[in-house]
């Protein structure tokens, strides 16, 4: 693996070298440190709303499924058979009827991942099962969302994004003033990045370049024009609409009605917020845009993102989403190409990288990357 190593100089700090962005190796080793021992989300909630119903995901080098039991209870399981290692299911999503079957020997288990039949095996016994169901994985539901943890040694998700929640707002209930779990879907674009991951993360964490590529974003929000913002700002600090903006929306005018659970301070406001290692959140009054980054290489990122609405509004039948979709996807495709052209550069065997003061922000995000590779400075 390539050493990440940098030095602080002065009020331009080192980036992370190229070779953290470009390296197959480098990012081999990231599945196996940070996306294998971390709460990773990896799809919504109502995925998998009915029993029966799974989705399969893949978390650093590992297939799993996320399914919902007879009990009603979202499990999580390695996509394996325990018999001779046979992929379990090779299709995305789709219906498991009462059971999970090997298509090699018909092994085959509950929903809830119990050892239930085997052929040949009548006698089998109760221990031998017991000890022969699915590799379980540690999942819980937040934000309407399903989180899974590989780690044997996994802590309570609320140990990974509490800290990072308080650090941004302030406050627990501040986030969850917009009641993301209550919300509805009412658009979803994904987009292919030719970009590694932490790219995303970092362009997402600053401003700097607000005012060069986002003319359409900083019209609504002025102060980001700055090169200050986003997740940038003071703990709790938002950044406030134009004066002729009432919605985050490309026309400047609410796309739905107020969430119901906010409080006038809330009003007119834009938050962002960074979740590691895989999850931007866009907070505003009328709406939340969920970002779920998955890393398929180091030179690639699919981002997933849902624009969440008051399913109310989104029943009334004048509601369109088109505008508030309009501003961030315009915004986000900016973004993105962005992204890819500092791909392109981060290739050159003379990338050295700096971060300038409005940008230090992101030095948080290299300080938790450095720790999670267990690298040193």
């Amino acid at each position: 693996m390539v050493s990440i190593v940098t030095a602080t100089t002065s009020s331009l700090v080192p980036t992370l070298p190229g070779a953290a962005y470009t390296d197959p190796a480098v990012f081999e080793a990231e599945k196996r440190r940070i996306f294998e021992r971390s709460w990773v989300c990896v799809c919504r909630a109502d995925a998998v709303e009915r029993p029966g119903r799974f989705v399969r995901v893949e978390v650093g080098d590992e297939s799993v499924l996320v399914v919902r039991g007879r009990d009603g209870v979202v499990r999580a399981f390695r996509n394996h058979c325990r018999h001779r290692g046979a992929r379990l299911c090779a299709e995305e999503s789709g219906e498991l009827g009462k059971s999970i079957r090997c298509r090699y020997h018909a092994w085959t288990y509950g929903l809830d991942g119990h050892l239930i039949a085997a052929p040949n095996m009548r006698e089998m016994p109760d221990l031998v099962k017991a000890d022969h169901g699915l590799h379980r994985v540690a999942v819980e539901q937040w934000l309407g969302h399903v989180w899974v943890d590989l780690a044997a040694d996994s802590e309570p998700l609320a140990a990974q994004v509490e800290p990072q929640v308080l650090a941004r707002l302030g406050t627990l209930a501040a986030l969850d003033r917009y009641g993301i779990d209550r919300l509805g879907v009412a658009a979803t674009v994904v987009y292919e990045v030719e970009s590694n991951w932490k790219a995303i993360v970092e362009n997402f964490m600053e401003c700097y370049h607000c005012a060069t590529i986002h003319p359409e974003l900083t019209a609504a929000l002025p102060q980001f024009a700055s090169g200050y913002g986003t997740v940038s700002g003071g703990v709790g600090a938002g950044a406030v609409f134009a004066e002729h903006v009432d919605g985050f929306s490309l026309s400047g005018a609410a796309s739905g009605r107020r969430l119901p659970g906010l409080l006038p301070a809330d009003d007119r406001v834009f938050h962002g917020i960074v979740l590691r290692p895989n999850v931007f959140l866009i907070l505003v009054p009328d709406h939340v845009a969920f970002f779920r980054l998955v890393p398929t290489s180091a030179g690639h990122t699919r981002v997933v993102v849902d624009w969440l609405f008051d399913r109310d509004a989104m029943a009334a039948a004048d509601f369109d989403p088109g505008d508030a979709v309009a501003i961030l996807d315009i915004t986000n495709r900016q973004d993105f190409e962005a992204c890819e052209r500092c791909q392109l550069g981060m290739r050159s065997s003379a990338f050295e990288g700096v971060l300038v003061p409005a940008e230090h922000v992101i030095g948080a995000f290299h300080d938790y990357y450095r720790d999670a590779m267990d690298l040193r400075r």
